[in-house]
């Protein structure tokens, strides 16, 4: 019998589906409604609608999610009721954070405020302990006073705590005991220790990535056992069960669950994995990954084949240091609603309509103008062969919708649908400038990969607007970063700090570090059921200047050259600011460690040619507005384009996940994978 994948990215309005048969390469899609109430039973029905087609529960041999459970609770400040332990004197760390503003517009913000910390003064305690900078104990642990300490905690009804001493990745053993004496007080609790969430430098850092983990720890382990329960009594048995991570690899359920923090960006990760493959498949190696669902759009660089990882980031303002996919996310998705402000300004987003009601035109009761609104009005998408047929969209709510905001404006209504349409891209343009050209790239070398379910019906406008090389549209953008969770393997991070000048290091040093990491690595991934073979580890360095405030992280072999690795860090110091300084001392500051579990690798089907024509994939013409113009413009099936077509725009392609718009002056030629390339008439 044939073995399946199964892969499931839940979005705001939509829960995606891909189906692999392990053994044709032959994939299904499908789309389900999200619940935003309980993501777990649009998950469940998706694979009913599988089990449905006759195959059997034992048949599905692999699952991977992409969650938004655990970034909806952040976002959302909805995450457990949470306490801090901090050694004593050091409870003002988290509300200080950096002592700087972010950078950007806030800086011109004169109503600018930090995000609320999520543990207040009054969930916070004190514990009596030292530790020095060498990792030497300075002052023993008081267990006393840490049992009083965490009895007051628990009668502030907290049910996770998190814990964070000086110099923990140093002397773990301080917090360890924290939380073997939580366990007896308090054994209802869920405990998030820093020495082993983040065993890093910077103690702020350390201590809101653990909060983070605390903070989201028992929500997505709920969900993860809720998810389990169903799967269970849906009778799907398979041991490979998996949840997508910020770092574009996959954990197990139960390491999921443990380290909640890695999945904040669990939802867009699948996409730029995915992206990385496209780089393969079309041999375009720098690409933006552009992916535009109901609510947000995530876009990501990839350069030379490879997606930027960073070592540190925000989530709403929330500083967690985790290895995380270098993701820039924006309110812009086709539900996001468009509004007069009480200045009589319009106003795109950053609310939306999300799965409930949704868009006017979905006919759920939904009264405000949406993006979808929008394009449905401009004759962009098909009201009746919206998700292939199988929902209708209503254009006279829509055109009802949008007269809300076109009347108070004096506009007709396709001007205020088409003026929406212009502020989203050019939001959606900002956002794709800043992980690029901002950064010193250049976006004529790049091509934008567009997917989500908006995603290719706004890419072409906006590269075009940017100049960049064109558009790939892969053949089902529509759930392409399920596709993405289809490709992962499953990826474990480890680091430790402990800073040596490099000149008084020998290569035994660096090694003996690396083993402890490389050791808990391979462990991890046999408890998670892998062999030898599938077993591989990638090594890294975080080297500074000795005196600077900021590292950067160099790949280290197999074989430590010492010489070597000072020399690629000036190199990589030059390529990324401009200058180093090769006669100043170097410094090793953190020892990284991935453990990647490789799971065995998929390939997308090519096709070859059938001799069908333009007029076969033809399903009518209209009219739709372009750049202040009405235009008679052909729409074709998607699925029934040939290999090797080229179509000239204007041109809109209808199929089941997603509706693909190109722009006059523009060609689009259909490549032996089926994806769309979507370059100008002249290139």
């Amino acid at each position: 019998m044939p073995r399946y994948r199964v892969t499931v990215d839940t979005g705001g309005t939509f829960s995606d589906f891909v189906y692999l048969n392990e053994a044709s390469g032959e994939v299904t899609i499908a789309k389900v409604a999200s619940t935003p109430d309980d993501p777990s039973r649009a998950i469940i029905a998706g694979v009913e609608g599988l089990l449905a087609q006759g195959i059997a529960p034992d048949d599905i041999a692999f699952f991977c999610h992409g969650t938004t459970v655990g970034t909806n609770a952040l976002l959302e400040q909805k995450g457990a009721r949470t306490g801090l332990l901090v050694t004593e004197g050091f409870r003002g760390i988290y509300p200080v954070g950096e002592q700087s503003r972010p950078y950007g517009p806030a800086i011109f913000d004169v109503l600018f405020d930090k995000p609320a910390v999520l543990v207040p003064h009054s969930r916070t305690g004190e514990v009596k302990e030292r530790v020095d900078f060498r990792g030497r104990v300075l002052r023993a642990l008081d267990e006393a006073a840490l049992r009083a300490t965490i009895r007051a905690l628990k009668a502030e009804g907290v049910e996770s705590i998190a814990v964070c001493l000086l110099f923990s990745f140093l002397h773990p053993a301080h917090e360890q005991r924290v939380a073997a004496i939580i366990a007896q007080e308090m054994p209802e609790a869920s405990v998030s220790l820093s020495s082993d969430v983040l065993p890093q430098i910077r103690e702020y850092f350390r201590l809101s990535t653990t909060v983070i983990n605390a903070y989201l720890q028992p929500i997505l382990a709920r969900y993860i056992a809720q998810l389990e329960a169903r799967l269970a009594a849906a009778r799907v048995a398979t041991r490979q069960k998996y949840i997508m991570q910020s770092n574009g690899g996959m954990a197990t359920f139960a390491a999921a669950a443990r380290r909640a923090v890695t999945t904040v960006l669990s939802g867009p990760a699948g996409g730029v994995t995915a992206g990385a493959y496209a780089c393969r498949m079309t041999g375009h190696q720098d690409l933006i990954t552009f992916d535009m669902g109901g609510t947000s759009c995530d876009v990501a660089l990839i350069r030379d084949g490879e997606p930027f990882v960073a070592s540190r980031g925000k989530i709403e303002g929330r500083d967690l240091a985790v290895p995380m996919l270098d993701i820039n996310t924006v309110s812009a998705g086709g539900g996001t609603i468009a509004r007069l402000d009480r200045f009589g300004t319009l106003q795109v987003g950053p609310d939306s309509a999300g799965a409930i009601p949704g868009p006017a035109c979905y006919g759920r009761g939904g009264t405000e103008p949406t993006i979808t609104d929008c394009n449905l009005l401009l004759g962009f998408l098909s009201a009746d062969n919206f998700l292939g047929g199988r929902m209708r969209l209503d254009e006279g709510a829509a055109r009802a919708a949008v007269e809300r905001v076109a009347r108070p404006l004096g506009l007709d209504a396709l001007d205020a649908a088409d003026g929406i349409v212009r502020i989203i891209d050019v939001k959606m343009a900002e956002a794709i400038k800043a992980i690029s050209t901002m950064r010193g790239h250049d976006l004529r070398d790049f091509m934008l990969l567009a997917f989500g379910g908006a995603g290719p019906l706004h890419a072409a406008r906006i590269a075009r607007d940017l100049g960049m090389a064109g558009v790939i549209v892969p053949l089902y953008p529509g759930v392409y970063s399920a596709i993405g969770l289809v490709m992962s393997d499953v990826k474990h991070d480890y680091v430790r700090s402990k800073m040596d000048a490099i000149a008084s290091l020998v290569p035994a040093d660096v090694e003996a570090m690396f083993a402890g990491l490389t050791r808990q690595a391979a462990d991890e991934l046999r408890a998670d059921g892998f062999g030898e073979g599938q077993i591989g580890i990638e090594r890294a360095l975080d080297m500074r200047y000795a005196g600077q405030g900021y590292e950067i992280t160099i790949p280290c072999a197999a074989a430590v050259d010492l010489a070597r690795l000072s020399t690629a860090f000036d190199a990589q110091h030059q390529a990324m600011f401009g200058h180093n300084a090769p006669d100043e001392p170097v410094e090793i500051v953190s020892y990284r460690v991935r453990g990647i579990g490789v799971v065995p690798k998929v390939e997308m089907p090519k096709f070859h040619p059938c001799g069908s024509t333009l007029h076969d994939a033809r399903r009518s013409r209209r009219r739709v507005w372009f750049d202040n113009a009405e235009l008679e413009c052909p729409v074709y099936w998607r699925e029934r384009l040939d290999v090797g077509l080229s179509i000239e725009g204007p041109a809109i392609f209808d199929q089941p996940d997603c509706t693909t718009l190109i722009c006059p002056g523009q060609r689009a030629r259909v490549d032996e994978w089926k994806n769309l390339i979507v370059t100008g008439t002249a290139d």
